[in-house]
């Protein structure tokens, strides 16, 4: 019962600082408008690996749903993050060390190692940005729009949430 009101705490917290701060940072240089800030999939991330795919989708689904409230996009982030939660068990299996996860094993950087914690992080957020830019854009004429800011809002990105898992990771 302790970690699921962890994990709650965990969900509006990031999930705050998201619409309530990272919303609020225009990123732009000389209209050049390809950086966005997101760090709630963050959350999905750190749920326990064998948290079940079922449960992610629907965590993820409601993630999302809260962010588009925040956002006025009806359902790009409940679309993008529902896809990443579905993914994240795929991933998982792909970065997974050869003796195994814990059975109790939650991603962090502590328990991947920075290396380990950065592909799995990269490849989600990777994924997650670029369906979500997709969507946004709702047209692949604009690929070269929507790779753009998968790239440059995943490097910022990515910097930011590997900065908060160093700052919040337990010792």
């Amino acid at each position: 019962m302790n970690q699921i009101v962890k994990y709650i705490i965990s969900f509006f917290l990031i999930a705050l600082f998201q619409v309530l701060i990272l919303k609020r940072i225009d990123i732009n240089f000389n209209r050049f408008q390809y950086f966005h800030l997101m760090i709630y999939p963050l959350f999905l991330l750190i749920l326990p690996v064998r948290t079940p795919k079922s449960l992610m989708v629907v965590i993820g689904f409601f993630l999302g749903l809260f962010i588009d409230a925040f956002y006025d996009s009806p359902g790009v982030h409940a679309c993008a993050a529902t896809f990443t939660a579905f993914i994240r068990s795929y991933v998982l299996k792909i970065v997974e060390p050869t003796e195994g996860y814990n059975t109790t094993a939650v991603p962090s950087i502590r328990a991947f190692t920075i290396g380990g914690f950065f592909i799995y992080a990269s490849i989600l957020l990777l994924v997650h940005l670029f369906i979500y830019f997709s969507l946004e854009a709702f047209s692949f004429i604009y690929i070269g729009e929507i790779l753009l800011r998968t790239i440059f809002s995943f490097i910022v990105s990515i910097i930011l949430l590997m900065l908060v898992q160093l700052i919040f990771s337990r010792k």
